[in-house]
Protein backbone atom coordinates (compact mmCIF):
# COMPACT_ATOMS: atom_id res chain seq x y z
CA UNK A 1 0.00 0.00 0.00
CA UNK A 2 3.09 2.23 -0.43
CA UNK A 3 2.30 5.38 -1.67
CA UNK A 4 -1.43 5.11 -1.42
CA UNK A 5 -4.06 7.09 0.40
CA UNK A 6 -6.26 4.15 2.13
CA UNK A 7 -9.32 4.41 3.45
CA UNK A 8 -11.10 1.99 5.61
CA UNK A 9 -14.20 2.59 4.54
CA UNK A 10 -15.89 3.85 1.84
CA UNK A 11 -19.56 5.63 1.49
CA UNK A 12 -21.38 6.13 -1.85
CA UNK A 13 -24.06 8.75 -0.88
CA UNK A 14 -25.69 10.47 -3.85
CA UNK A 15 -28.82 11.90 -1.39
CA UNK A 16 -28.45 15.20 0.05
CA UNK A 17 -30.47 14.03 3.24
CA UNK A 18 -27.43 11.76 4.35
CA UNK A 19 -25.38 14.85 5.67
CA UNK A 20 -26.62 13.47 9.34
CA UNK A 21 -25.87 9.77 8.86
CA UNK A 22 -22.57 11.04 7.61
CA UNK A 23 -21.78 13.29 10.15
CA UNK A 24 -21.76 10.10 12.66
CA UNK A 25 -20.25 8.07 10.61
CA UNK A 26 -17.44 10.19 9.99
CA UNK A 27 -17.50 11.18 13.87
CA UNK A 28 -17.50 7.22 14.75
CA UNK A 29 -14.65 6.34 12.29
CA UNK A 30 -12.25 9.40 13.62
CA UNK A 31 -13.06 7.78 17.25
CA UNK A 32 -11.41 4.36 16.22
CA UNK A 33 -8.66 5.70 14.15
CA UNK A 34 -10.37 4.77 10.98
CA UNK A 35 -10.50 6.52 7.81
CA UNK A 36 -13.84 7.80 5.81
CA UNK A 37 -14.21 8.70 2.32
CA UNK A 38 -17.28 9.80 1.41
CA UNK A 39 -18.31 9.79 -2.29
CA UNK A 40 -21.50 12.14 -3.53
CA UNK A 41 -22.05 13.08 -6.82
CA UNK A 42 -19.80 16.58 -6.63
CA UNK A 43 -16.45 14.54 -5.59
CA UNK A 44 -17.32 11.34 -7.38
CA UNK A 45 -15.31 12.42 -10.74
CA UNK A 46 -12.43 13.34 -8.90
CA UNK A 47 -12.61 9.77 -6.19
CA UNK A 48 -12.98 7.43 -9.38
CA UNK A 49 -10.05 9.27 -11.11
CA UNK A 50 -7.98 8.52 -8.02
CA UNK A 51 -8.84 5.24 -6.81
CA UNK A 52 -8.73 3.86 -10.80
CA UNK A 53 -4.81 5.49 -10.52
CA UNK A 54 -3.76 3.64 -7.54
CA UNK A 55 -3.69 7.02 -5.53
CA UNK A 56 -6.23 5.88 -2.82
CA UNK A 57 -7.77 2.54 -2.03
CA UNK A 58 -10.33 1.43 0.28
CA UNK A 59 -10.79 -1.82 2.71
CA UNK A 60 -14.98 -1.86 2.66
CA UNK A 61 -17.32 -0.15 0.49
CA UNK A 62 -20.99 0.93 1.79
CA UNK A 63 -23.48 1.04 -1.31
CA UNK A 64 -25.75 3.85 -0.89
CA UNK A 65 -25.74 5.50 -4.41
CA UNK A 66 -25.37 3.04 -7.51
CA UNK A 67 -29.26 1.39 -7.18
CA UNK A 68 -30.72 5.23 -8.38
CA UNK A 69 -27.48 6.50 -10.03
CA UNK A 70 -25.43 4.26 -12.37
CA UNK A 71 -22.61 7.05 -12.50
CA UNK A 72 -21.55 5.11 -9.32
CA UNK A 73 -21.45 1.56 -10.73
CA UNK A 74 -16.98 2.16 -11.32
CA UNK A 75 -16.94 2.43 -8.15
CA UNK A 76 -18.72 -1.00 -7.10
CA UNK A 77 -16.04 -1.85 -9.73
CA UNK A 78 -13.13 -0.76 -8.27
CA UNK A 79 -14.41 -2.61 -4.56
CA UNK A 80 -14.31 -5.66 -6.62
CA UNK A 81 -10.41 -5.05 -7.89
CA UNK A 82 -9.77 -3.99 -4.47
CA UNK A 83 -11.20 -7.20 -2.81
CA UNK A 84 -12.79 -4.63 -0.80
CA UNK A 85 -15.70 -5.87 1.39
CA UNK A 86 -19.05 -4.75 0.09
CA UNK A 87 -22.01 -4.15 2.27
CA UNK A 88 -25.33 -4.38 0.76
CA UNK A 89 -23.53 -5.96 -2.71
CA UNK A 90 -25.33 -4.21 -5.77
CA UNK A 91 -26.21 -7.93 -7.11
CA UNK A 92 -27.86 -8.99 -3.79
CA UNK A 93 -29.65 -5.65 -3.67
CA UNK A 94 -31.28 -5.78 -6.83
CA UNK A 95 -32.17 -9.31 -6.20
CA UNK A 96 -33.83 -8.01 -2.82
CA UNK A 97 -35.38 -4.98 -4.96
CA UNK A 98 -37.70 -7.35 -6.94
CA UNK A 99 -41.01 -7.88 -4.80
CA UNK A 100 -42.21 -10.39 -6.75
CA UNK A 101 -38.61 -12.71 -6.47
CA UNK A 102 -38.57 -11.93 -2.73
CA UNK A 103 -42.18 -13.19 -2.21
CA UNK A 104 -41.23 -16.66 -3.78
CA UNK A 105 -38.32 -16.95 -1.53
CA UNK A 106 -40.50 -16.04 1.85
CA UNK A 107 -42.94 -18.98 0.77
CA UNK A 108 -40.23 -21.05 0.00
CA UNK A 109 -38.74 -20.56 3.77
CA UNK A 110 -42.28 -19.84 5.47
CA UNK A 111 -41.79 -16.54 5.90
CA UNK A 112 -45.42 -15.46 7.07
CA UNK A 113 -47.19 -12.65 4.78
CA UNK A 114 -50.12 -11.41 4.11
CA UNK A 115 -52.28 -13.59 1.09
CA UNK A 116 -50.70 -11.80 -2.38
CA UNK A 117 -51.07 -12.42 -5.67
CA UNK A 118 -48.68 -11.93 -8.48
CA UNK A 119 -49.57 -10.78 -11.50
CA UNK A 120 -47.40 -10.42 -15.41
CA UNK A 121 -46.56 -6.77 -16.60
CA UNK A 122 -49.34 -4.91 -18.69
CA UNK A 123 -46.91 -4.62 -21.20
CA UNK A 124 -46.93 -8.91 -21.27
CA UNK A 125 -49.91 -9.72 -20.56
CA UNK A 126 -52.24 -6.47 -21.20
CA UNK A 127 -55.80 -8.85 -20.84
CA UNK A 128 -55.99 -9.92 -17.06
CA UNK A 129 -55.66 -14.02 -16.39
CA UNK A 130 -58.78 -15.50 -14.85
CA UNK A 131 -58.17 -13.99 -10.73
CA UNK A 132 -59.78 -15.27 -7.66
CA UNK A 133 -60.22 -12.33 -5.28
CA UNK A 134 -62.11 -13.55 -2.49
CA UNK A 135 -59.41 -14.98 -0.73
CA UNK A 136 -57.48 -10.94 -0.77
CA UNK A 137 -60.86 -9.72 1.25
CA UNK A 138 -63.09 -6.34 0.18
CA UNK A 139 -60.40 -4.58 -0.16
CA UNK A 140 -56.53 -4.70 -1.18
CA UNK A 141 -53.74 -3.19 -1.99
CA UNK A 142 -51.80 -3.26 -5.27
CA UNK A 143 -47.95 -2.36 -5.80
CA UNK A 144 -45.22 -2.59 -7.98
CA UNK A 145 -42.77 -5.57 -7.91
CA UNK A 146 -39.80 -3.15 -7.98
CA UNK A 147 -41.57 0.23 -6.27
CA UNK A 148 -39.95 1.89 -4.01
CA UNK A 149 -40.84 4.45 -1.28
CA UNK A 150 -44.67 4.04 -1.92
CA UNK A 151 -44.15 4.71 -5.83
CA UNK A 152 -47.21 3.16 -7.64
CA UNK A 153 -48.94 1.92 -4.41
CA UNK A 154 -52.53 1.85 -4.81
CA UNK A 155 -54.27 1.19 -1.33
CA UNK A 156 -57.95 0.25 -0.70
CA UNK A 157 -59.16 -1.06 -4.42
CA UNK A 158 -61.30 -3.60 -4.91
CA UNK A 159 -62.43 -4.46 -8.64
CA UNK A 160 -61.19 -5.77 -11.84
CA UNK A 161 -61.09 -2.19 -13.29
CA UNK A 162 -58.61 -0.66 -10.33
CA UNK A 163 -56.44 -3.14 -11.01
CA UNK A 164 -55.86 -2.75 -14.40
CA UNK A 165 -55.61 1.16 -13.85
CA UNK A 166 -52.70 0.43 -11.17
CA UNK A 167 -51.26 -1.83 -13.65
CA UNK A 168 -50.74 0.76 -16.08
CA UNK A 169 -48.59 2.72 -13.38
CA UNK A 170 -45.88 0.78 -14.21
CA UNK A 171 -46.66 -1.27 -17.16
CA UNK A 172 -43.35 -2.88 -17.60
CA UNK A 173 -43.51 -4.40 -14.27
CA UNK A 174 -45.50 -7.14 -12.28
CA UNK A 175 -48.16 -6.99 -9.22
CA UNK A 176 -48.35 -8.07 -6.24
CA UNK A 177 -51.90 -7.54 -5.19
CA UNK A 178 -51.92 -7.83 -1.33
CA UNK A 179 -54.68 -8.65 1.05
CA UNK A 180 -55.48 -5.53 3.41
CA UNK A 181 -53.81 -5.51 6.56
CA UNK A 182 -54.94 -4.31 10.12
CA UNK A 183 -52.31 -4.01 12.83
CA UNK A 184 -53.74 -4.29 16.34
CA UNK A 185 -53.59 -1.20 18.45
CA UNK A 186 -51.07 -1.97 21.10
CA UNK A 187 -50.02 0.70 23.75
CA UNK A 188 -52.06 3.36 22.40
CA UNK A 189 -49.96 2.76 18.53
CA UNK A 190 -50.72 0.69 15.82
CA UNK A 191 -48.47 -2.59 16.06
CA UNK A 192 -47.36 -1.68 12.28
CA UNK A 193 -43.34 -2.20 12.94
CA UNK A 194 -40.61 -1.21 11.03
CA UNK A 195 -37.96 -3.40 12.09
CA UNK A 196 -34.30 -2.08 10.83
CA UNK A 197 -31.61 -4.80 10.41
CA UNK A 198 -28.06 -4.24 10.78
CA UNK A 199 -25.32 -6.24 10.39
CA UNK A 200 -26.74 -8.39 13.25
CA UNK A 201 -27.96 -5.73 15.23
CA UNK A 202 -32.40 -5.27 15.01
CA UNK A 203 -33.85 -2.41 15.82
CA UNK A 204 -37.63 -2.24 16.38
CA UNK A 205 -40.00 0.50 15.89
CA UNK A 206 -43.57 1.62 15.66
CA UNK A 207 -44.20 2.83 12.35
CA UNK A 208 -47.25 5.64 11.66
CA UNK A 209 -48.16 4.82 8.18
CA UNK A 210 -49.72 7.93 7.96
CA UNK A 211 -47.21 9.95 9.37
CA UNK A 212 -43.95 7.91 9.08
CA UNK A 213 -43.35 8.74 12.34
CA UNK A 214 -41.03 6.09 14.61
CA UNK A 215 -41.37 5.36 17.34
CA UNK A 216 -38.58 2.94 18.94
CA UNK A 217 -39.23 -0.16 21.25
CA UNK A 218 -36.47 -0.35 23.29
CA UNK A 219 -34.37 -3.59 24.46
CA UNK A 220 -36.46 -4.10 27.19
CA UNK A 221 -39.50 -4.35 25.14
CA UNK A 222 -41.17 -1.42 25.77
CA UNK A 223 -41.79 2.06 24.81
CA UNK A 224 -39.84 5.29 25.37
CA UNK A 225 -37.93 5.65 28.52
CA UNK A 226 -36.70 3.44 30.63
CA UNK A 227 -38.80 3.38 33.38
CA UNK A 228 -42.17 2.96 31.36
CA UNK A 229 -43.35 -0.97 32.30
CA UNK A 230 -42.85 -3.45 29.40
CA UNK A 231 -46.57 -3.72 27.53
CA UNK A 232 -47.10 -7.84 28.45
CA UNK A 233 -49.18 -8.10 25.25
CA UNK A 234 -46.05 -7.09 23.09
CA UNK A 235 -42.55 -8.57 25.06
CA UNK A 236 -43.35 -11.94 23.55
CA UNK A 237 -43.96 -10.98 20.09
CA UNK A 238 -40.40 -9.34 20.17
CA UNK A 239 -38.43 -12.75 19.64
CA UNK A 240 -40.68 -13.58 17.16
CA UNK A 241 -40.16 -10.69 15.45
CA UNK A 242 -36.48 -10.83 15.39
CA UNK A 243 -36.43 -14.10 14.44
CA UNK A 244 -38.54 -13.10 11.35
CA UNK A 245 -35.83 -10.53 10.91
CA UNK A 246 -32.40 -12.90 10.78
CA UNK A 247 -34.55 -15.04 8.55
CA UNK A 248 -34.75 -12.58 5.95
CA UNK A 249 -31.46 -10.81 6.71
CA UNK A 250 -30.28 -15.00 5.83
CA UNK A 251 -32.48 -14.60 2.89
CA UNK A 252 -31.44 -11.41 0.80
CA UNK A 253 -27.96 -11.64 2.20
CA UNK A 254 -27.87 -8.11 2.83
CA UNK A 255 -26.02 -6.13 5.34
CA UNK A 256 -28.65 -3.24 6.54
CA UNK A 257 -32.21 -3.17 5.51
CA UNK A 258 -35.25 -2.16 6.89
CA UNK A 259 -38.51 -4.89 6.74
CA UNK A 260 -42.06 -3.90 7.89
CA UNK A 261 -44.18 -6.48 9.78
CA UNK A 262 -47.40 -6.00 10.79
CA UNK A 263 -49.04 -7.66 14.23
CA UNK A 264 -52.51 -8.50 13.86
CA UNK A 265 -55.52 -10.49 15.13
CA UNK A 266 -54.72 -13.76 16.86
CA UNK A 267 -51.15 -13.02 17.20
CA UNK A 268 -50.16 -13.45 13.67
CA UNK A 269 -46.65 -11.69 12.63
CA UNK A 270 -46.66 -10.57 8.34
CA UNK A 271 -44.44 -9.44 6.74
CA UNK A 272 -46.12 -6.87 4.81
CA UNK A 273 -43.30 -4.89 3.12
CA UNK A 274 -40.25 -7.19 2.50
CA UNK A 275 -36.85 -5.56 2.05
CA UNK A 276 -36.28 -1.63 2.06
CA UNK A 277 -32.58 -0.81 0.44
CA UNK A 278 -31.56 1.71 0.30
CA UNK A 279 -32.98 2.69 3.83
CA UNK A 280 -33.46 6.61 4.83
CA UNK A 281 -31.18 7.68 7.69
CA UNK A 282 -32.43 10.92 8.03
CA UNK A 283 -31.63 12.00 11.87
CA UNK A 284 -35.22 12.68 13.62
CA UNK A 285 -34.08 15.44 15.43
CA UNK A 286 -34.24 17.26 11.63
CA UNK A 287 -36.80 15.63 10.17
CA UNK A 288 -39.76 14.67 12.33
CA UNK A 289 -39.65 11.30 10.31
CA UNK A 290 -36.62 10.41 10.29
CA UNK A 291 -34.74 7.67 12.31
CA UNK A 292 -34.18 8.03 16.11
CA UNK A 293 -30.73 9.58 16.49
CA UNK A 294 -29.46 6.72 18.64
CA UNK A 295 -30.32 3.99 16.02
CA UNK A 296 -28.38 5.85 13.30
CA UNK A 297 -25.67 5.94 15.89
CA UNK A 298 -25.93 2.55 16.71
CA UNK A 299 -25.55 1.62 12.91
CA UNK A 300 -22.92 3.56 12.12
CA UNK A 301 -21.12 1.96 15.43
CA UNK A 302 -21.41 -1.18 14.35
CA UNK A 303 -20.58 -0.67 10.48
CA UNK A 304 -17.53 0.44 11.33
CA UNK A 305 -16.62 -2.01 14.22
CA UNK A 306 -17.05 -4.46 11.24
CA UNK A 307 -14.70 -3.40 8.79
Amino acid sequence: MSGMDFYDLCLASNWEYDDGFIEILDGTCHARGRRLLTVTPSTLAGALSRLSSGEAGFSALLDRASEADPAFLPLVDIARSLGARRLNPRELADRAYDKAAIHHLFLEDGIPTPRTIILPAYHHQPELPLLELQPLGGNFTAKPALGGGGDGVIMEISTLEQIQSARQHFPEQQYLLQEHVTPLIVDGLPAWLRVIYCLGDIFINYWDTNTHVYTPINQGGHVGPPQQITPPQLAPQLTGLCEITHRIARLCRLHLFSTEIAWTEGDRLLVVDYVNDPIDLRLQSRAADGVPDFIVERIATRIVETI
